[in-house]
């Protein structure tokens, strides 16, 4: 087991990414803000099968499966919410949200945790011992303030 453990943590997991909304990377003080976690392109996502080369497990065929247990989302302003299994949403179901107080340009990213399971030969799936702790990249969000003026109509 401490071989499949190993094979576990070398499997090339998908990278935890960070949407926000609203979208382009700016956002007002105070006005609320979606996030939701996505799975990069590259790599294992949780529930898709990494199949190891039978020649390096004795002819067995060995396959992991990396198990989605939770997601902590750092806002990059010393606040986060988690661990928790939401992998949030877009607006107005989303329901990882979040108003910045100041403003400033904020590294939010996210941190997910995975168990994972091992099938050999066709065996039912079975518990790898251990757990694998994914930090993905950092996602920038600028939070600017706004300033509005009175005038005079005609003026």
């Amino acid at each position: 087991m401490a071989m499949i453990e190993a094979a576990f943590h070398r499997t090339p997991f998908a990278d935890p990414e960070v949407s926000i909304q609203p979208v382009g990377g700016r956002t007002l003080i105070r006005l609320d803000n979606w996030f939701a976690m996505k799975w990069s392109e590259s790599g294992y996502e949780p529930e898709e099968i990494d199949t190891l080369n039978p020649a390096d497990w004795f002819s067995l065929r060995v396959r992991i499966k990396p198990i989605f247990e939770s997601v902590t989302y750092d806002f990059g302003d010393g606040t986060s919410q988690g661990p928790t299994t939401s992998l949030g949403g877009v607006y107005p179901s989303g329901d990882i949200v979040k108003a910045y107080e100041a403003a400033g340009t904020y590294g939010v990213r996210a941190t997910t945790v995975l168990k994972g399971e091992v099938s050999l030969n066709g065996s039912e799936w079975i518990a790898i011992p251990g757990q694998a702790d994914l930090t993905g990249p950092t996602t920038d969000l600028e939070v600017v303030t706004a300033k509005n003026s009175l005038y005079l109509a005609g003026n």
